[in-house]
C-alpha cells in the first residue's frame, strides 16, 4: 500500500474541522503576547494546578511562561516539585534506549541519521543481534524497560518493529538472585497507518512515542525538507489520533527545543494534550522536552535557531509539570548531570546507561561514536552511578511495569493519576523493584544508599493512612519473597 493509499484510507480529514488542525498559531501567539498579569495571579494558578491535577487553559499556561520574576519563579518550581510528587511520589523511573537502525529515508536539519549524512556508518540489527543488546541492558546493566528507536525507513516497517518487541520480550538472563528481562518495551518510530499500529499492539507495544519537533508550520516546513516522508505536518500531528484507534492507548508526546520559540512549542504541547483528551478522554502518558544536540553530519546543531538556555529549560520543565499534571515528565540523557538534578524533582522518568549508536551495547563500547550515533549525549554515567546519586537526593528509583500489565492504562491510568491514587501503588511498587535492582545489579555503594532510602520509604508507607493493614501485610510478605530471589511481584 502507497502512502498516499494509507492516507486515504486512514488519514487525517475526519479529526480536522473545517479542514483545520487543532494548532491555532494565530491563538497561541495572541496568548503569548499579552502582558505579564500580577503576582496574584500566578500563585491562583499554581493552586489551581496543585488543587485539581487538572490540564491547565491556553491562556493559564501562557501566564506561567511570562513569569520572570526570580522570587516567583521559585514559587513555580516548589509547587512543580510538590505536584510531581503528589501524582508519583517520590519515585523516577529509569530505562534505557534500544537504536534498533540508523537507515532513514528523511533529511531533517538537524538529525545524524539524515540520508544524506555521508559521515554515518548504516546499519540494520538482525534479530539475534537484538536479543544481544537485550541481553546487556537487562542481564548486565539491570533495566526492566526499553524504548526501541528507528529511522523512518521501509526496511524497518511495523513488521520489523513487531519482531524486535517480540524478540526483546523473548530474552531471559540470570542475575545474582533473579532472572533479568524486559517487562515494557516502548516505541519511538515514524507516524504509521491504523493496519501498521494494530501490528504493534499486537505484539505488546508499550507506549508508542512520535515527536512534532516542532509545532510551527513553517519552521516545520523548513526544517523537513519536501518530498521526504517526514515533510507532510499533519501526518505526524495525528499520529496519536491513528494510535488510539488501533487499540493503543498509552502515547507519549514531545518537542525538539531549539527548532523555534520554546514558549510556542510548550503552547503547541498543551495543546496537543488537549486535543487527545477532548477526542478520546486521555491525554499523553508522557511528555518529553529534549533540546538539540551536536550531531555529526547535521550543520543545523552547530548553530541552533533558537537555543535553550538552562534557565529557560528549567522554566519550560515546570511549567509543562503545572500545565498537563497527570502527565509523566522524560528528562534524558541529552542533558548533563547538573541540569538533570535540577530538573528531576519535576520529572518522573530518566534514562540512563544509554548507548545510542547501533549495536553499542553488546558491543562493548562505552564510549561515544559520532558516526553511528543520532545526536551526541550529555550524561554518560552508568545506571549504578545514576541510581546511587538519586538515592542521595531523595528519588527513589522504580522499574515497575506493573500498571500496565494490571489494566492501569488509558483512561483508567489518567483517572487514577488526576485523583491521586496512582501515586500510592507507585510507592509500593518502588519499593518492591528497587528492592530487585538492588540485590541482584548494585554496587556495595550503591546497595549501602539504596537500603538506606529503601528503609525509609517502607517506614512511610508503615505509618501512612493512605495504606490498609491488608496491604501492608502483602508489602512484608511481597518484600521478603522477593529478597529470597523471587521476582515480579507487584500491586
Amino acid at each position: 500500500m502507497t502512502t498516499s493509499e494509507i492516507k486515504l484510507k486512514d488519514g487525517i480529514s475526519q479529526y480536522l474541522q473545517a479542514g483545520r488542525d487543532f494548532i491555532d498559531e494565530k491563538a497561541i501567539e495572541k496568548a503569548l503576547g499579552k502582558a505579564a498579569p500580577g503576582t496574584a495571579v500566578i500563585r491562583r494558578i499554581l493552586k489551581k494546578s496543585l488543587a485539581s491535577c487538572e490540564t491547565l487553559e491556553p491562556e493559564e499556561t501562557a501566564a506561567l511562561l511570562a513569569v520572570e520574576a526570580p522570587e516567583l519563579l521559585e514559587e513555580m518550581f516548589d509547587a512543580a516539585a510538590r505536584l510531581k510528587k503528589k501524582i508519583y511520589n517520590n519515585r523516577v523511573v529509569t530505562f534505557a534506549p534500544l537504536y534498533c537502525s540508523n537507515l532513514c529515508g528523511n533529511n531533517c536539519l538537524y538529525c545524524g541519521f539524515r540520508k544524506d549524512n555521508a559521515q554515518a556508518i548504516r546499519r540494520m540489527l538482525s534479530v539475534e543481534e537484538i536479543k544481544k543488546e537485550t541481553e546487556v541492558l537487562c542481564g548486565a546493566i539491570g533495566h526492566k524497560r526499553l524504548v526501541i528507536v528507528f529511522g523512518e525507513h521501509a526496511a524497518t516497517g511495523a513488521d520489523y518493529i513487531a519482531e524486535a518487541i517480540r524478540a526483546i520480550y523473548s530474552v531471559r538472563v540470570n542475575t545474582r538472585k533473579g532472572v533479568g528481562q524486559i517487562r515494557r518495551v516502548n516505541v519511538n518510530a515514524a507516524p504509521m497507518s491504523v493496519l501498521d499500529l494494530k501490528k504493534l499492539k499486537e505484539a505488546g507495544i508499550g507506549t508508542y512515542q512520535v515527536f512534532q519537533e516542532t509545532y510551527h508550520r513553517g519552521r516545520y516546513a523548513a526544517y523537513h525538507p519536501g518530498g521526504t516522508p517526514k515533510s507532510d505536518f499533519r501526518w505526524r500531528l495525528y499520529s496519536m489520533h491513528r494510535a488510539f484507534e488501533a487499540g493503543i492507548d498509552d502515547v507519549a508526546l514531545g518537542a525538539l527545543f531549539g527548532l523555534g520559540d520554546w514558549k510556542f512549542e510548550v503552547m503547541g504541547l498543551l495543546a496537543h494534550a488537549k486535543e487527545l483528551e477532548k477526542t478520546f478522554g486521555i491525554g499523553p502518558h508522557t511528555i518529553s522536552f529534549p533540546r538539540i544536540e551536536d550531531a555529526p553530519g547535521a550543520g543545523l546543531t552547530r548553530s541552533i535557531p533558537e537555543k535553550v538556555s538552562d534557565r529557560d529549560f528549567k522554566k519550560l520543565v515546570a511549567v509543562l509539570r503545572l500545565s498537563i499534571p497527570y502527565a509523566g515528565m522524560l528528562v534524558t540523557a541529552r542533558e548533563t548531570p547538573d541540569v538533570i538534578r535540577e530538573v528531576i524533582s519535576m520529572c518522573t522518568q530518566r534514562d540512563a546507561a544509554s548507548r545510542i549508536g547501533i549495536g553499542a551495547y553488546a558491543g562493548g563500547n562505552n564510549g561515544q561514536e559520532s558516526e553511528r550515533q543520532q545526536f551526541m549525549l550529555g550524561d554518560t554515567r552508568s545506571l549504578d552511578e545514576v541510581i546511587g546519586e538519586l538515592a542521595c537526593l531523595g528519588h527513589i528509583t522504580s522499574f515497575c511495569t506493573s500498571g500496565y500489565r494490571c489494566g492501569r492504562t488509558g483512561d483508567h491510568i489518567m483517572k487514577m493519576l488526576k485523583s491521586g491514587r496512582e501515586g500510592r501503588f507507585c510507592k509500593l511498587n518502588a519499593v518492591l523493584t528497587f528492592r530487585e535492582w538492588l540485590d541482584d545489579f548494585a554496587s556495595p555503594d550503591t546497595r549501602v544508599k539504596g537500603e538506606e532510602l529503601i528503609l525509609m520509604e517502607i517506614q512511610e508507607i508503615l505509618v501512612s493512612d493512605a495504606y490498609s493493614e491488608e496491604i501492608r501485610g502483602r508489602l512484608r510478605d511481597y518484600y521478603d519473597r522477593i529478597k529470597n530471589g523471587e521476582r515480579d511481584l507487584c500491586f
